[in-house]
């Protein structure tokens, strides 16, 4: 049995969208000593293949990462599958909260150096000593005091969409990133209350445990957090002090929390948060864009691109050898044409 996919990606892809199969979108992951990663990476393979399970998950030393799609008929034997892993046992499954099944349409799981790329050395601190978890309940009574400082771990196109009220959100592109321009915003405030979040808690997890090391003393993270804080919230009827729409990383792009859209398309200005890819395929930047532009633009970032996917196949095989477009000029997300930056020229 082949231990990956061999069908061409366009092929799952159609399949994927002419399907009715009802699927469950879900992420899950689990820091754990792995000794034989790949040993495990095949075992895990067959295991989760073996019910249909779609989707992106990393495999290291460390731990284990994932977000999949699971077809509904198949999800009481998927968790039996999973939690057979000794250290997966009870896992915790975010359940995607908007979500037509369609997230994922092939498996891949991947072997990593680390299952969240932070740049850290672990062996310089105790990554188990990490801080105190919170529900959703904990977490608004703890930021409905005034002293409380709230800290968006993710990336900047994440939280331009979708945040916290009243949260600190740095403006960088990666996780790597993230955790020396925390430390550094923070460095005076080593004493108060610090409440970081994250999609959905993976790299929280980490983050808690290197402040702590660097001498944070009350570092809290939301327990699963934003898929999970929305789900508590729904279910026990609190209040969600979530705004806007919460990214992910499949694609759908993203799962809506509050009906407030914060954000603009990148192209006109207009009130938009919708994701997505530039369609030239040799750009493939990631921006915002509303219906209009999207329908004017043919789902493009500048008319460049537009241009080049009209052109023969062969003609833009060649092109993409000296050809410069927005995804090779900008950082993801980045891109701003309504503030000039090579727009729609």
């Amino acid at each position: 049995m082949p231990l990956y996919n061999r069908v061409n990606n366009d092929e799952l892809k159609r399949r994927m969208q002419e399907s009715d199969e009802k699927r469950i979108t879900l992420s899950f992951y689990q820091y754990a000593n792995i000794e034989n990663v790949p040993m495990f990476r095949n075992e895990l393979y067959r295991l989760l293949d073996e019910v249909k399970v779609f989707g992106r998950i990393y495999v290291a030393s460390e731990g284990i990462n994932g977000q999949i799609s699971v077809p509904e008929e198949n999800f009481e034997k998927f968790k039996t599958n999973l939690y057979s892993i000794p250290f997966l046992e009870g896992v915790r499954l975010n359940i995607a909260i908007e979500d037509d099944g369609k997230s994922f349409y092939k498996l891949k799981i991947k072997k990593r150096e680390k299952i969240v790329a932070d740049g850290l050395d672990d062996a310089s601190f105790d990554v188990t000593k990490r801080g105190k978890h919170l529900s959703a309940k904990e977490y608004n009574e703890l930021t409905d005091k005034p002293e409380t400082l709230i800290v968006d771990m993710r990336n900047h196109y994440e939280s331009e969409v979708g945040y916290f009220e009243n949260a600190l959100r740095p403006d960088i592109e990666t996780f790597r990133d993230a955790l020396p321009l925390v430390e550094d915003m923070l460095k005076e405030d080593k004493k108060k209350d610090i409440v970081m979040y994250c999609t959905g808690g993976i790299r929280c997890e980490k983050a808690s445990a290197y402040y702590m090391h660097k001498g944070f003393d009350n570092v809290y993270m939301v327990d699963g957090g934003i898929i999970e804080y929305a789900r508590q919230c729904e279910e026990e009827g609190l209040p969600n002090k979530f705004i806007g729409k919460n990214f992910v990383f499949d694609e759908r792009m993203g799962e809506r929390i509050s009906e407030d859209v914060i954000s603009k398309c990148h192209q006109c200005g207009a009130a938009a948060d919708t994701h997505v890819n530039c369609a030239n395929d040799a750009c493939h930047i990631l921006f915002i864009q509303c219906s209009s532009c999207s329908e004017k633009m043919d789902t493009c970032c500048s008319t460049k691109c537009q241009d080049f996917i009209k052109l023969p196949e062969e003609k833009q095989v060649e092109l993409r050898k000296t050809e410069e477009f927005n995804g090779t000029k900008f950082g993801k997300g980045r891109y701003k044409a309504h503030r000039g930056e090579n727009g729609l020229e």
